[in-house]
């Protein structure tokens, strides 16, 4: 695999720290490029705005990264929105037949802290069916890999006052 940055995506939230990865040599990270394409199709806008709700308020603010929301396993990542109907607190979290998957990781299953990937249209009852799908979600399996071996090897520590990761030496910028 080839290197990549860890870096913050958000982190203004009141319960989750968001990241994203970026190729070492990309403009943007893989976050952004999900949904800068995706908004910019009318088909899909709607979903777009939806599922950006959905991270930012609901995980971000509202609930963090919880076991409810994060139901939808997929090998090493969890495909975003949640699976099935799900009710936090008498807010129920239902996605029918949602057009769009985003991939993420939550380090070591805590609430506050997520590594949000790319992701693209979901096409097929799988997401192996799903061309474009598919070949994002294998992207996002490979990142998830090399974040938990680093995370194993603790080139990659949790900042746990600052809800944070830092790399070994305690630098922001994470280089995998």
């Amino acid at each position: 695999m080839n290197n990549f940055v860890l870096e913050i995506w958000d982190d203004e939230a009141s319960k989750c720290t968001f990241y994203s990865a970026r190729w070492e040599n990309a403009g943007q990270n893989e976050t952004d490029k999900f949904f800068k394409k995706y908004d910019a199709l009318p088909e899909f806008q709607q979903s777009v705005q939806q599922l950006l709700s959905f991270v930012l308020d609901s995980i971000g603010d509202d609930h963090g990264a919880i076991d409810a929301l994060f139901n939808r396993f997929e090998n090493e990542v969890i495909g975003l929105p949640n699976k099935g109907k799900v009710n936090v607190g008498g807010i129920v979290f239902l996605y029918p037949n949602f057009p769009l998957r985003l991939y993420a990781l939550r380090i070591n299953n805590r609430p506050d802290l997520v590594i949000l990937f790319n992701g693209g249209a979901k096409s097929s009852q799988t997401n192996q069916g799903s061309r474009d799908l598919n070949l994002k979600w294998i992207e996002a399996c490979q990142f998830a890999k090399r974040i938990e071996e680093a995370l194993r090897d603790k080139e990659i520590i949790i900042d746990n006052k600052g809800r944070k990761l830092l790399s070994a030496d305690g630098n922001d910028e994470i280089f995998l």
